[in-house]
């Protein structure tokens, strides 16, 4: 039988902090980048998570197709938490990166446990993305302004591009798929 350790381990550093890093920015602006930032995270996290959800349990006559779609969106979405998580540690952030601490972050709603239909993962997928969108373009105007181009670049060169390529597929699904009799109905 083991003995569980009962104490916590020391934290170097608190979430929601910054260490000196020598970027040329303050320490208030790589504050707000790096809270920022974890925002937008704690969301694509959970737009992962959703697209893997809906990666397994769409259903009927797309299936195929959407099955792909969602399994190469949700690997584009994982290398963008990635690339948010690196940028808050080279602001001497500390990323969210335990999935329920990015649970109590996210703006996201919380998804139905259970399967869906089609046209209602894709509405809201797509209303996911536009919040993202929103947020991160409010983000990269802010933080460009107070001279931080590395994290205004990630957020407009990735997550907005990425954001707005991946909508535009699922939209044009909707448009496709509202126009056959009986599929999918519009919002």
């Amino acid at each position: 039988m083991t003995t569980q350790q009962t104490s916590r381990p020391a934290v170097l550093q608190e979430f929601g902090t910054v260490r000196p890093v020598p970027l040329g920015l303050t320490a208030d602006t790589r504050r707000y980048a790096a809270q920022r930032l974890n925002r937008v995270l704690a969301d694509t996290h959970m737009l992962y998570a959703l697209y893997k959800k809906s990666h397994w349990q769409v259903r009927g006559g797309l299936f195929h197709s959407l099955h792909l779609l969602f399994d190469r969106h949700a690997g584009e979405q994982q290398a963008l938490v990635d690339d948010l998580a690196e940028r808050v540690q080279i602001l001497g952030g500390v990323a969210v990166a335990d999935p329920r601490h990015a649970a109590e972050l996210t703006s996201v709603p919380r998804f139905p446990d259970g399967a869906e239909d089609v046209p209602d993962l894709l509405h809201r997928l797509l209303r996911t993305h536009e919040g993202i969108l929103v947020d991160a373009r409010e983000a990269a105007t802010r933080l460009g302004a107070l001279g931080d181009a590395g994290t205004e670049d990630l957020l407009v060169s990735s997550i907005v591009r990425t954001g707005e390529r991946q909508a535009w597929f699922l939209a044009a699904e909707v448009a496709k798929d509202a126009s056959a009799p009986g599929n999918l109905r519009t919002r």
